[in-house]
C-alpha cells in the first residue's frame, strides 16, 4: 500500500507538471500568435509602438500615422510614452492649404490629406503638443468630425480667390474657422510638471527632423534621387528619394528589424485590404473569389518593378491612406506579413485595430514610406550619399 500511495503521489505530480507546461506554453504562444479568419499569425519582428487611435470622421491618416511613428521614434530613443497631438499639426496644414489655394488661384488642394513630410516639416517649424494639451476637438463630439468644417474652409478659400486679395481679416477670420471648431491653440501648457511652448516641447523630445527621409520606388523617374512623386496629397511638391524596388523593401526589412517603425503611404482601395478581417493580400486572379472570402491561404501575385510601375500609371495604386508599420510576422505557411497599426480605432476588428498586411500587397500598393536615415541599409545609405 506504501508503494501504491507513493505511485500514484508521483503520478499526480507529473501529470501537474504536464499540465501547467501545456498552459505555459498556450499563454507564450498566444502574446505572439494573432488569429484573422483562416490566418494565423506569428510574430518574428515587434518594434514598441503606443496605443492604437481613431481618426473617426476625417481624413487625416497623414497626421495619425506620422504622430504614431514619432511616438515609436520617442520609445526606441528611451524618452517614454507620449500622446502627441495630431490635431495640432493638422489646423497648422489647413492654414498652410489654404494659403497655397489662394496662391495658385483656387486650384489648390483644400482637401483633409496630406503626407508625413508635412508633419515633420511642421514639428521644425512650429513644434509639437501632447493631446492632453490640445485635443483638437471643439463641438459636440467626443471624436474628430471634420465634415462642416472643410466645407466652410472651402467656402471661405473661395471668397478670398474671387476677391482677389488677402486683407488683414482674411488671416483673422481663417484663424476663427479653426477656432471655432478645432479650439485655440495654447501658447504655453503644463505637461508632467513642467511648463513648454509648442517649439520648447519639441526640443525636450530631442528628435531631430532632418533624420527622416521619404522614399518610394518607381521607375519613370531616376533611381538613387530626389523626385516629386505625382499623387494628389503631395500639394507642396515634397521630393522623395526614390530606389528600386528590392532596396525600397530591404529598407523597410532593415528598419523593422533594428528596431525602427516604418510609417507607410498606399493604397488601402483594394478588395484585398480587410481592415474587418485584420489583413491585406494581393491575390492571383484566378483565385480571387475564394481568396476574397479569407477564410484559407491562396497564391498571391509575385510583385516586381514592372507590375508595381503598372499599378501606378493604371491608377489602380494610388494614394489613400497612411498606417504605421511596426513588425514582421508570417502566416501558418510560412507567408511573410507587415504588422501595422492602423488609426481606425480598436473596435473594428478583432486584432485591436491592427492588420498584416502580405509582402506581395506591400511590394504592389506602397506609395512611399518615411524612416529615420540610419535604419537604411549602409550600401543603399552610399548610393544615397548620406
Amino acid at each position: 500500500m506504501p508503494y501504491l500511495k507513493i505511485y500514484l503521489k508521483n503520478l499526480i505530480s507529473n501529470q501537474m507538471k504536464k499540465l501547467l507546461i501545456a498552459v505555459s506554453i498556450l499563454l507564450l504562444s498566444s502574446a505572439f500568435t494573432s488569429f484573422a479568419q483562416g490566418y494565423i499569425f506569428t510574430d518574428v519582428v515587434k518594434v514598441p509602438a503606443t496605443p492604437v487611435k481613431n481618426q473617426a470622421s476625417s481624413g487625416t491618416c497623414w497626421s495619425y500615422a506620422t504622430a504614431a511613428f514619432i511616438e515609436s521614434e520617442l520609445l526606441r530613443n528611451g524618452k517614454g510614452e507620449h500622446d502627441i497631438s495630431e490635431m495640432f499639426a493638422v489646423r497648422i496644414n489647413y492654414l498652410n492649404k489654404m494659403n497655397d489655394n489662394y496662391l495658385r488661384r483656387g486650384n489648390g488642394n483644400l482637401g483633409q490629406g496630406s503626407l508625413a513630410h508635412m508633419f515633420t516639416n511642421i514639428v521644425k517649424r512650429h513644434g509639437m503638443i501632447p493631446q492632453e494639451a490640445y485635443n483638437g476637438i471643439n463641438y459636440q463630439s467626443e471624436l474628430n468630425n471634420h465634415r462642416e468644417l472643410n466645407k466652410y474652409i472651402t467656402a471661405f478659400s473661395a471668397a478670398a480667390v474671387e476677391l482677389k486679395q488677402k486683407s488683414p481679416q482674411y488671416d483673422i477670420l481663417a484663424e476663427s474657422i479653426l477656432d471655432t471648431y478645432l479650439g485655440k491653440v495654447p501658447e504655453k501648457f503644463n505637461y508632467r510638471g513642467k511648463e513648454y511652448t509648442p517649439l520648447s516641447f519639441a526640443s525636450e523630445m530631442g528628435l531631430n527632423m532632418d533624420d527622416y527621409v521619404e522614399i518610394t520606388s518607381l521607375s519613370h523617374i531616376p533611381f538613387y534621387e530626389k523626385s516629386v512623386i505625382e499623387v494628389p496629397d503631395n500639394w507642396d511638391f515634397g521630393r522623395f528619394w526614390n530606389v528600386p524596388l528590392e532596396d525600397f523593401m530591404a529598407i523597410i526589412d532593415n528598419s523593422l528589424s533594428n528596431g525602427y517603425a516604418v510609417c507607410w503611404d498606399g493604397d488601402v482601395s483594394e478588395k484585398g485590404f480587410s481592415h474587418k478581417n485584420g489583413v491585406a493580400i494581393n491575390p492571383v486572379q484566378e483565385n480571387i473569389e475564394e481568396a476574397l472570402k479569407f477564410e484559407k491561404i491562396c497564391k498571391e501575385i509575385s510583385v516586381d518593378q514592372k507590375i508595381r510601375q503598372t499599378g501606378y500609371e493604371n491608377f489602380t495604386t494610388t494614394d489613400d491612406h497612411l498606417m504605421l508599420l511596426t513588425g514582421i510576422s508570417k502566416d501558418q505557411n510560412g507567408n511573410k506579413y507587415y504588422i501595422t497599426k492602423n488609426s481606425w480605432g480598436t473596435e473594428r476588428n478583432s486584432m485591436g485595430g491592427y492588420l498584416n498586411m502580405s509582402e506581395s500587397f506591400v511590394r504592389a500598393k506602397s506609395i512611399s514610406i518615411m524612416v529615420h536615415k540610419n535604419s537604411i541599409p549602409k550600401e543603399i545609405r552610399k548610393k544615397l550619399n548620406f
